[in-house]
């Protein structure tokens, strides 16, 4: 906690309006406890007689008569009386008047003092209890009420004016709250509760965007992800501990119906709740395996599955066979100590986020076993975790995304995650077997430690942000995400991304160049299938769902459809926030452009949708401008240099088709 000046505290009592709420007297019993209870608004408490232990939050005060306290609104208090206790309580609100001069509004953003905490035995105790008594007297009397709302406020003024005034004199300084420390308390007692960040925001007195950056600079994620991840995991204790419904198990922890749940769960767990329940069953089982992670915390959560790319949207084309499955392990005393030495010698000399750099003399070995730099040669490339610093030539690379990526880069990694290897793009790349038989199966999301130990990369590149901290331990990360929230940054923004890590613009330009010339043939080619005036939309056909997909941000061909070939797209999809919207087949026909692209998982999960009559029925169906270009585990699952080549053959192939 830190302190606020004095002179701030008194400046913003000055501008603010003030509203006295309630005001109660209590007497208490020798034993008697009240609370926890969380303060519904600010406060102050005053106690006239008695002994007590006062907990304000974490901090416990042993107060006796003519104490005064204050706290902030959402702080628990909790009192224990040691004597006969009897104590004043005001609840009261202030707001700022608008408009106001922007460094006062600036300095309640950032230090609200009625928020603050502060406890102390005033010099001069009398003249505080004389305002306090008489505010409480006219409190209780049946006068008028704006003429007793009035007095009220006149007698807290002087009371404020008496306080801070011999704060002054006594040297005291109010106690800024820790806003983030609040803020995961309220989402532990809340999480069952319909809860946005607007409203954590509102009942902690800040804006929101203050609590958003506190919250991710302390915990490195946001309080609305943090509040998800609360909500699944009690979701999982139910799902192994219990035998509730998941319609019972979402009205809980917070969802509003089972489906909620159901694919907020996916998003998080890579898995749906029925197939994490029998895993995790399958997975108690294996006693060795679970003390064998519990101990090394290198080892991933035995409850934590993950997706290709984290997203529900890519998961449920997968199905329960891309699910990443513990195998039992059996850890000779050899393996385990050389994990274990190679472990330490990570921790202790690889460059991690933090600055620190590798002994200068340590050497690095190309994939062929050469020596190829000595350590210390270093460069710094940034990243949204911040700057990191890695080696000004990395030579040993693993990745859990961005294969295609390297490769066309030169770069050949020495391991990969497992649907790496299994691509669409790479039987049609001419990428000789020897060069794929180099890079070692590194298993699913996250990326398997004890293999990242044994090929001690020289950089590890991870593209999803939790799994960056267990990466870091191993060796130095750099952190390059393939999704933002439900949307993907463009190809060729991913393509130099990737590139300038390496130092390798000039031959990412180079191809991006040579791309550009294939769009704009392309482009010529198709010049008239898609008339002026018509719209083009792109619709994703899968066992869990009916996706759209925007006009930005999406996948599975479409920015090689609207941006590349520039195909107009519908207004639903230039306006969709995310890059996809998951939607009912009643709705679709207002989704429909004149023209519709068609991915699917298999013809088979399709045929419903395909035949039903909203989808019949639709002008773009029925004037044959239907394009069925895709089907899972393609070229359009990823969005590599050598796949955005086969896209834009593909699509114009599609579309020549169509003319013909």
């Amino acid at each position: 906690m830190s302190s606020m000046k004095l002179s701030d505290h008194i400046l913003l009592w000055n501008h603010a309006y003030i509203k006295i709420l309630d005001i109660r007297f209590t007497m208490m019993e020798q034993g008697e406890a009240f609370g926890p209870y969380p303060l519904p608004t600010n406060a102050f408490l005053y106690t006239k007689r008695g002994d007590a232990q006062i907990w304000v939050d974490k901090n416990r005060h042993l107060v006796q008569a003519f104490h005064a306290l204050h706290a902030g609104k959402g702080v628990c208090i909790q009192i224990i009386a040691e004597k006969e206790f009897e104590y004043f309580l005001i609840f009261y609100k202030t707001t700022l008047p608008i408009p106001n001069r922007q460094e006062i509004v600036a300095l309640l953003e950032n230090d609200n003092p009625f928020q603050y905490q502060y406890a102390f035995t005033p010099a001069n105790p009398l003249t505080l209890l004389d305002k306090v008594e008489q505010m409480n007297t006219v409190w209780l009397q049946p006068n008028d009420k704006e003429l007793k709302r009035l007095h009220i406020k006149a007698l807290f003024y002087q009371y404020i004016y008496e306080l801070l005034r011999q704060m002054h004199a006594q040297g005291i300084h109010p106690i800024k709250p820790d806003i983030v420390t609040e803020a995961v308390r309220y989402i532990e007692e809340h999480y069952h509760r319909p809860l946005t960040l607007e409203k954590l925001a509102q009942e902690l007195s800040c804006s929101v965007g203050y609590l958003s950056k506190l919250f991710k600079e302390k915990m490195h994620t946001s309080p609305i992800h943090y509040l998800g991840v609360m909500r699944i995991n009690k979701a999982a204790k139910l799902l192994v501990q219990t035998d509730a419904t998941l319609q019972d198990i979402a009205d809980h922890v917070g969802y509003p119906d089972g489906y909620s749940l159901s694919r907020s769960f996916k998003r998080h767990k890579g898995i749906s709740p029925a197939q994490f329940k029998r895993a995790w069953k399958q997975k108690s089982e294996d006693e060795e395996l679970s003390l064998w992670r519990r101990r090394y915390a290198i080892l991933p959560s035995p409850i934590e599955w993950y997706i290709d790319d984290e997203i529900e949207n890519h998961y449920q084309r997968k199905g329960a066979s891309e699910m990443s499955k513990f195998k039992n392990m059996k850890v000779t005393a050899m393996t385990l100590f050389m994990c274990l030495s190679l472990l330490l010698a990570a921790c202790s000399n690889a460059t991690t986020t933090n600055g620190a750099t590798p002994a200068a003399n340590q050497e690095t070995k190309a994939n062929s076993g050469q020596e190829v730099m000595q350590e210390g040669k270093t460069r710094i490339v940034a990243t949204p975790r911040g700057d990191v610093e890695i080696p000004a030539q990395p030579q040993r690379v693993a990745a859990d995304q961005y294969m295609g990526q390297l490769l066309k880069l030169g770069i050949v990694p020495i391991g990969v995650r497992e649907g790496m290897l299994s691509e669409g793009w790479i039987k049609k790349s001419g990428i000789p077997q020897e060069t794929l038989d180099k890079i070692e199966n590194l298993g699913n999301f996250p990326m398997n430690p004890e293999k990242l130990i044994m090929l001690e990369p020289d950089l590890i590149i991870g593209s999803i942000e939790k799994n960056i901290e267990q990466y870091e331990k191993i060796g130095t990360t750099v952190f390059i995400p393939y999704w933002e929230e439900l949307s993907t940054a463009g190809p060729l923004e991913k393509f130099r991304r990737i590139a300038e890590v390496f130092g390798k613009e000039q031959e990412a330009e180079e191809w991006i160049t040579g791309y550009e010339r294939k769009v704009e043939d392309a482009r010529k080619q198709i010049e008239g299938i898609i008339k002026e005036g018509e719209t083009v939309s792109i619709v994703q056909l899968s066992p869990t769902g009916l996706f759209v997909l925007a006009a930005e941000g999406g996948n599975y061909g479409s920015n090689t459809i609207y941006q590349m070939l520039g195909l107009p797209p519908t207004e639903q999809a230039l306006n969709m926030k995310e890059g996809f919207e998951n939607i009912s087949l009643e709705v679709l026909p207002e989704y429909l452009g004149d023209h519709v692209f068609v991915y699917v998982n298999s013809q088979e999960d399709a045929e419903e949708i395909l035949n039903s009559p909203i989808w019949q029925g639709a002008p773009a169906v029925k004037n044959g401008h239907v394009y069925m270009y895709g089907e899972f585990d393609d070229e359009f699952v990823m969005e590599d240099p050598y796949s955005l080549d086969l896209q834009l053959e593909k699509i114009v192939n599609v579309l020549l088709e169509k003319k013909q």
